[in-house]
């Protein structure tokens, strides 16, 4: 009885975000149908367009066109490795702060400095010092996404209970296995959240540094289609960066919850 109840608590949950998303997009569709604006197409209209752009290909080649892969590709493969360049550099350095408070001390001054720069006023240093090529947009993608890693690994880090950490110097155990057995377990969720807020930043970064001296990908298709007055194009664009958003949420939620299964299952919390 209780996994029936569960399966029907879950399908409602579905029906009704999926209620709401239909709702919000049949309104959009009546109020951009009445208002006849060329610069407000409907969403019907967009996701044909879609379609035609990157969807429209042949079964041999999984339906996708050639937009798709110098569009979409070069830009999604951009911002998986700007992003996990940036997560494992935020998570090394966490560790690290979070394990030695003389550390921490060092660490704190430059991070709050340059965690507050605005990121569109430091592309023209990257592309001086790296250049514009894929090289500088992942390393400025990286740049975005240390920050949320790097300071939730360190408040994980410091919040572990200094008796594991003493238990296992007292056994002798290396440094390194008490960061790979104690640490990083410990800080395993809050570091997981963080990865979740530096992936949407991952994407934000991308269509940035894509509006730079580059003839490919999503961030430079919508900065084409906004200055020739393509506005289909351009609303298409948008409408597949959300979709790779959603969806990127999606598998990283996914591959959270099969990771870190058994923290809910020790502590009987759910994940942050």
């Amino acid at each position: 009885m209780s996994l029936l109840r569960l399966t029907g608590r879950a399908a409602r949950a579905l029906v009704v975000k999926l209620g709401l998303v239909v709702a919000l997009l049949a309104l959009w569709q009546v109020l951009t149908v009445e208002a006849q604006n060329i610069f407000f197409p409907t969403p019907a209209d967009i996701a044909v367009r879609m379609r035609e752009l990157w969807f429209s290909g042949p079964a041999a080649h999984l339906f996708v066109t050639g937009g798709f892969t110098t569009d979409v590709v070069p830009s999604v493969a951009r911002a998986l490795a700007g992003w996990a360049l940036g997560g494992l550099v935020g998570i090394a350095v966490g560790l690290v702060a979070g394990r030695w408070a003389r550390a921490q001390g060092y660490v704190d001054p430059p991070v709050n400095f340059i965690r507050s720069l605005p990121k569109p006023a430091i592309v023209p240093l990257f592309l001086i010092v790296l250049g514009a090529n894929d090289r500088m947009r992942i390393a400025l993608i990286a740049f975005g996404c240390i920050w949320p890693v790097l300071l939730n690994t360190l408040q994980a880090t410091r919040a572990v209970e200094p008796t594991l950490r003493d238990t296992g110097t007292a056994f002798g155990i290396s440094l390194p296995r008490q960061f790979a057995m104690i640490s990083l377990p410990a800080a395993a969720p809050r570091i997981a959240a963080g990865l979740r807020v530096s992936l949407g930043l991952a994407l934000i970064l991308m269509v940035l540094s894509e509006w730079s001296l580059t003839q490919h990908g999503l961030g430079n298709f919508l900065l084409t289609s906004q200055r020739s007055y393509q506005v289909l194009d351009m609303w298409a664009a948008v409408a597949m960066l959300g979709l790779l958003g959603y969806l990127l949420n999606l598998a990283f939620l996914a591959l959270e919850k099969r990771l870190l299964a058994w923290h809910v299952g020790f502590t009987g919390t759910p994940l942050p």
